[in-house]
C-alpha cells in the first residue's frame, strides 16, 4: 500500500512548483553557500531533492550537487528543468530511509520536509537521519528543516468544521507528536483534483539535538526556519512552524 507521501508526488512536479513555499530558493540557497564560505570544491547531497530547485540552484553557483529523491515524477521534473538550463546533474531514485553512500559527501542538505519527517514511524524517520550521517564524510555538515514541536504545543489545532470536531482521530496527538489525519487537497498536473490523509511528526529541538548528537554530530545549532530567509539571526521560537537545523561531525 503506498503511503499519502508517495501518492501526493506521483504526478505532481509541474503544481509543485507553483506552491508558495516553493518560491524562495534564491535566499535559502544563499544561507547554503554561507553557511559552507563559498567552498564550491564542496560536494553536496540534496536528500529529498523534489524537482530539483536547491539542486539547480546551488549547480548553477558552481557547486557539485547529487540530487535524491524517491519519487521518479519528480525526479522527471527535476531532470527537464536541469536538462533546459544546459546543466549536468545526477538525479537518483533512492528511498532516504537506504542511502547507497558511505563517506562521499562533505555536505547534506534536506529542505521543506524533504523525506524526514514525512515517515510513518519515529523508527524510520531515524533512518534517514542514520542514512544521511553514514553518506556524509568525517567532517562534515548538515543543514535541514522540520517541523517544530513547540508550534502545536502553543497553537492547538483547531477543528475547522463540525464534522472534523466529531472525529477525534483529525487532531494532534501529544503522546506521539504526530497530527494525524490532516486531509490535504491539490491538484496534480493533469488537473485531476485529490484528497489525501496526511500523518506528520513534529520533533521538539531537544529531540533533534538527541538523535543528531547519538549518530556523531558535536555541534548542533536549531533557529526558527523562516521561508527564503534562513539564518542564524532568528531564534527558534513557539511562533516557528519549522525549525533550521545545522549540525556538524
Amino acid at each position: 500500500m503506498k503511503q499519502w507521501y508517495e501518492k501526493l508526488f506521483e504526478n505532481y512536479g509541474k503544481q509543485y512548483d507553483k506552491e508558495p513555499f516553493t518560491q524562495e530558493t534564491i535566499g535559502e540557497c544563499d544561507f547554503i553557500e554561507k553557511e559552507l564560505n563559498y567552498d564550491k570544491s564542496l560536494k553536496i547531497i540534496d536528500v529529498g531533492c523534489g524537482t530539483g530547485r536547491h539542486t539547480i540552484e546551488l549547480t548553477k553557483r558552481g557547486y557539485s550537487v547529487t540530487g535524491i529523491d524517491l519519487s521518479e515524477a519528480q525526479l522527471k521534473r527535476a531532470r527537464e528543468k536541469a536538462e533546459q538550463l544546459n546543466l549536468k546533474i545526477d538525479f537518483l531514485k533512492h528511498d532516504a530511509r537506504n542511502l547507497p553512500f558511505e563517506n562521499q559527501f562533505d555536505v547534506a542538505i534536506m529542505l521543506c520536509e524533504g523525506a524526514f519527517p514525512l515517515m510513518e514511524t519515529d523508527e524510520m524517520n531515524f533512518e534517514i537521519l542514520k542514512s544521511v550521517a553514514k553518506a556524509l564524510k568525517s567532517s562534515a555538515k548538515f543543514i535541514f528543516t522540520t517541523l517544530n514541536g513547540l508550534y502545536p504545543l502553543f497553537h492547538p489545532v483547531e477543528a475547522a468544521n463540525e464534522e472534523a470536531a466529531n472525529n477525534k482521530n483529525k487532531a494532534f496527538d501529544f503522546m506521539t507528536m504526530r497530527y494525524y489525519n490532516d486531509v490535504l487537497s491539490f491538484t496534480d498536473d493533469d488537473g485531476k483534483e485529490h484528497e489525501i490523509e496526511c500523518n506528520e511528526r513534529y520533533y521538539m529541538p531537544s529531540e533533534i539535538n538527541w538523535l543528531l548528537k547519538s549518530l556523531g554530530f558535536k555541534k548542533i545549532d536549531i533557529f526558527g526556519a523562516k521561508l527564503g530567509a534562513f539564518s542564524r539571526e532568528h531564534k527558534l521560537t513557539t511562533e516557528d512552524f519549522e525549525m533550521l537545523v545545522v549540525a556538524e561531525k
